[in-house]
């Protein structure tokens, strides 16, 4: 673009800029190749700042055509920035790596991509384990900000004395150091992101560019008529030291305050409520209430203690893939196997294997090793987990029943053959209607055993 171009001026914003107000439309001011590449070159920094078509096709995608979206990213910025600012100082490493956050998550905490990473820094969960960053159920570190921005600091400087080039290090931080050694062997052993650029995966391709083009545009926001329009702030805070389980809206409401200021403190608080077993849990609150938990500790953690555990220990142990009570064992596919017929044999679920063993499809080979895990032996300390497994699975098979069915809850012993005799039905038939494919059965188990 070589002229101005104005957008239909329906409304106006009203800045106050150096204590002076003045008018701004919603403009979008042109900015040529020779302007930007001028701007970007007055930008202090320890990581060069290449310039080039590729660059400049995503300045015009942040500053043209999803200005919301860069407007987004103001808003959150300076909130953000604040706690990076502070990590990058620790290790001693470049401050504009800051801006890697923006490109990996847009700056929300709990971002999830479709590979799972998570976070403000998109750990997958295996390299997130590397640095320290457990994740459960109920809990994931790779969503707290203090936590994953020293993580993404150690990994970035493992990955730096790795290749000894912060640009190589940001590619490798996308797509793998073992990408990036591909990549350099075939452009014969080239030590520059853009000698190699051509072998490296295509999202690769476009990771640094956009890390320099949020660069530009942060810096040159006001230049491009960009200005944030609701900023985000989070109250001073503080920590307090938890070591049970806290139901969060029930401490918010002896408190007097409002629960979304909870959860926006502690986004890795992922149900609403920290679990037994979490340790000495650092839990975030607004600084100014701090003294008074201090005074009401007792009735306080008491409190929170007795609301939603059972109900959320449920759902726990039977959210697909969950590990919740279980022991882990190996499986080595054989000739004949399918997914079904393992998840059989141990009365888990097909989504449950596809989970713990992150496959995309029900394709298993033979030889291959699977994760599998399992309920413990029955008994009294253990017949609780087995109550709320066959709970979950018959509400899962009995989702489509109506009123008028006849239910029947598996005591100790049951066969079903004793059931099919005294409910004047057959084996058969209890199988079909339960989409049963062998005769084991559980205590607790609900089964539909005909029409009332």
């Amino acid at each position: 673009m070589k002229n101005l171009l104005l957008l239909p001026a329906l409304w106006a914003i009203v800045f106050e800029i150096s204590g002076q107000e003045r008018l701004q439309y919603d403009h979008i001011p042109d900015a040529s190749y020779e302007v930007v590449e001028e701007r970007l070159q007055k930008i202090e920094s320890e990581i060069p700042l290449h310039f080039n078509e590729r660059v400049k096709g995503f300045i015009d995608y942040f500053t043209v055509r999803d200005r919301v979206y860069t407007v987004g990213i103001l808003n959150r910025k300076d909130y953000y920035f604040s706690i990076f600012e502070e990590y990058l100082a620790k290790y001693d490493m470049p401050d504009e790596i800051k801006y890697l956050a923006i490109v990996e998550s847009g700056l929300r905490p709990n971002a999830i991509s479709r590979a799972s990473a998570v976070g403000l820094w998109q750990f997958i969960s295996s390299t997130g384990k590397i640095y320290g960053l457990k994740s459960n159920w109920y809990v994931d570190d790779r969503m707290d900000p203090y936590k994953s921005t020293d993580a993404a600091c150690r990994h970035l400087m493992d990955l730096h004395r790795m290749f000894g080039d912060w640009e190589l290090a940001l590619a490798a931080y996308n797509c793998g150091p073992g990408n990036v050694r591909k990549a350099m062997r075939r452009s014969g052993y080239k030590q520059n992101f853009w000698d190699i650029y051509r072998y490296l995966p295509r999202e690769t391709r476009s990771y640094v560019p956009q890390f320099v083009a949020m660069i530009y545009t942060i810096n040159y926001a006001e230049e491009h008529n960009l200005y944030p329009d609701q900023i985000y702030t989070i109250a001073k805070n503080d920590t307090i030291i938890v070591s049970q389980y806290m139901h969060l809206e029930t401490l918010a409401n002896n408190l007097n305050i409002c629960v979304d200021e909870l959860i926006n403190l502690n986004p890795n608080i992922k149900r609403g409520a920290i679990p037994d077993g979490a340790g000495n849990f650092a839990l975030r609150v607004p600084a100014h209430i701090k003294d008074d938990i201090a005074e009401r500790r007792s009735f306080l953690y008491d409190t929170a203690s007795k609301v939603g555990k059972k109900e959320l220990e449920y759902l726990a142990r039977n959210s697909p893939g969950s590990t919740y009570g279980r022991t882990k064992q190996i499986y080595r596919v054989r000739s004949g196997d399918v997914l079904g017929t393992i998840a059989q044999r141990y009365h888990v679920r097909i989504s449950d294997i596809k989970k713990w063993n992150n496959l995309n499809s029900n394709l298993i080979r033979i030889g291959q090793r699977l994760n599998i895990w399992v309920l413990p032996a029955y008994s009294s300390s253990t017949k609780d987990l087995y109550v709320s497994a066959n709970k979950s699975q018959q509400t899962t098979a009995m989702s489509g029943t109506n009123s008028n069915q006849k239910v029947y809850s598996v005591r100790p012993g049951d066969t079903l053959w004793e059931i099919s005799k005294s409910e004047n039905t057959t084996v058969e038939k209890i199988k079909e209607l339960n989409n049963l494919r062998s005769n084991t059965i559980h205590a607790g188990q609900q089964l539909i055993v005909g029409s009332r």
